[in-house]
């Protein structure tokens, strides 16, 4: 069979991959356009494999709720640059990602990438497919399902950062909640939710420091008590001064409304990931060098 050039053009636009890659393909397969897919995807899934030891610490949060607000899923997707993160290829597979979640509810990770897309591919093989067409190393890192009988609020500052609140406040006051869950970054919702040995941790550095002053041993035990507050209100949600509002806590303005988080969720992209450190000058070097 002929290969035309509509027929590569063709097979272009579904696999992004270069003309001559989708000329190649189209000989191997007889001009067969639905079986050089094919053969592309089992080779883009082969670039893919040589790619996934490459650190991919960017990418974006992807939030999804419903419309009576008491469902939402959170995602995050890495890519290997903040580059890629914006290109529309990644943010139409992003939120395909989403909605996957969303609809079948996934057990975890891995039988995330098992469930099928809107177009019948599974994630991993849309995921293969992607890296073959934008040449990074894509993970899908990790994501959180929420159902609830209160109501949902989210926040996303940029693609970076995505926050979603459980609570009973009203719609407005949640998503100002939400953003400054985004901006403070608290570690728990209140005091007693912090873990016994963080607790006993900071005390141990404060009466290491307060015992170094050489004062009396009564005036330690103030110092102590009170450095170790100011650190559980620097640290949890209900304690911190609200970000829009730095005269009142959270909490007072809670309490104000007759109001309570119950759950909040925060992904910032990348953290926890050991990015690599680049030495662009030695890398220039190795290369005119090879």
């Amino acid at each position: 069979m002929a290969i035309t050039a509509s027929l590569v053009k063709e097979l272009r636009e579904r696999t992004g991959a270069g003309m001559m890659e989708c000329k190649k393909a189209l000989v191997e397969c007889d001009g067969d356009i639905e079986a050089a897919a094919e053969l592309m995807r089992k080779s883009g899934a082969a670039k893919a494999d040589k790619k996934a030891g490459r650190i991919a610490a960017e990418g974006s949060v992807t939030i999804k709720v419903s419309d009576d607000g008491k469902k939402a899923v959170i995602v995050e997707v890495n890519s290997e640059t903040d580059f890629v993160a914006k290109d529309d290829n990644f943010k139409a597979f992003t939120n395909s990602v989403a909605d996957v979640i969303f609809n079948t509810e996934p057990a975890d990770v891995d039988a995330l990438n098992a469930s099928s897309t809107a177009d019948g591919q599974t994630i991993e093989q849309a995921r293969e497919a992607l890296i073959a067409k934008i040449g990074e190393n894509i993970k899908v890192r990790r994501f959180e399902i929420v159902t609830t009988e209160n109501s949902l609020a989210s926040y996303q500052h940029g693609a970076r950062i995505g926050v979603l609140v459980e609570s009973t406040a009203e719609n407005e006051m949640a998503r100002d909640i939400a953003m400054h869950i985004a901006a403070v970054k608290p570690q728990c919702i209140q005091e007693s939710d912090v873990p016994a040995e963080d607790v006993e941790k900071e005390k141990g550095i404060l009466i290491a420091q307060a015992e170094s002053s050489g004062k009396p041993p009564e005036i330690i035990e103030k110092m102590i008590m009170g450095r170790l507050k100011k650190f559980l209100a620097e640290i949890t949600l209900l304690g911190q001064p609200f970000v829009k509002d730095p005269d009142q806590t959270v909490g007072k303005l809670l309490s104000s409304a007759k109001a309570d988080v119950n759950r909040f969720i925060r992904y910032e992209v990348g953290e926890g990931i050991e990015k690599k450190q680049e030495d662009f000058a030695a890398e220039v070097a190795a290369q005119m060098k090879g």
